[in-house]
């Protein structure tokens, strides 16, 4: 299933996800860490860097449920998608998806992209309209989220997409079920989150990193 998304007059066709092209990345220890206050503000280091539902986060945030909107679903075997490499561990043939995270009133807050095995991607998501965090607390799923990733950067199709400048915040991680990874997920974050969180970076020049 191939879908178009839009923003305002201007529509695009996810048919690649949109990662960020990075001004900065980070891998495992610089998570473990911790980043300087000025390169990220710590309410911001709790939403990328914790290991709590970013769904139950936003609604929390914003005292709205949050909604996805599905843009895209597409098997794509044992293509590697340009993905991070972790995509390896998720078995194969895969299945790609990506959504908006968005708050009821319709305000986007976050792009994800997420990548299954296609024989266990309807076990998970029974119902492809619901967040996977609601999908899994539905089923009782035991989850371990693990952040190895991190990264600031531009996407001209997030910045339609959301309406709003880059540069962008976006984590990679892998979800755990049973000692097995589940899924990989990659997650970009909104600016207007600043409205709930504050500013980026503590500091005069939210440009530098």
């Amino acid at each position: 299933m191939t879908a178009i998304f839009s923003s305002g007059n201007k529509s695009i066709l996810p048919a690649a996800w949109h990662r960020l092209t990075p001004i900065w990345q980070g891998g495992e220890e610089v998570i473990k860490k911790s980043l300087p206050h000025t390169q990220l503000a710590p309410t911001w280091q709790l939403l990328l860097l914790g290991d709590g539902s970013p769904t139950r986060h936003l609604e929390l945030l914003t005292g709205e449920s949050t909604e996805v909107d599905v843009i895209d679903m597409s098997l794509i075997g044992m293509d590697l998608d340009s993905a991070p490499e972790l995509i390896q561990s998720v078995p194969g043939p895969r299945l790609r998806r990506q959504v908006w995270l968005r708050t009821a009133s319709g305000q986007r807050l976050a792009y994800a992209t997420s990548w299954w095995e296609a024989s266990h991607i309807d076990e998970y998501l029974q119902n492809r309209s619901l967040t996977i965090w609601a999908s899994l607390a539905r089923l009782r799923t035991e989850l371990y989220r693990d952040v190895r990733g991190i990264h600031y950067g531009y996407s001209d199709a997030l910045q339609t997409g959301f309406g709003v400048d880059g540069p962008f915040w976006g984590r990679h991680y892998l979800f755990w079920h049973h000692g097995e990874p589940l899924t990989l997920i990659y997650e970009v974050f909104s600016p207007y989150l600043t409205k709930y969180l504050g500013p980026m970076q503590l500091s005069g020049n939210h440009s530098k990193v």
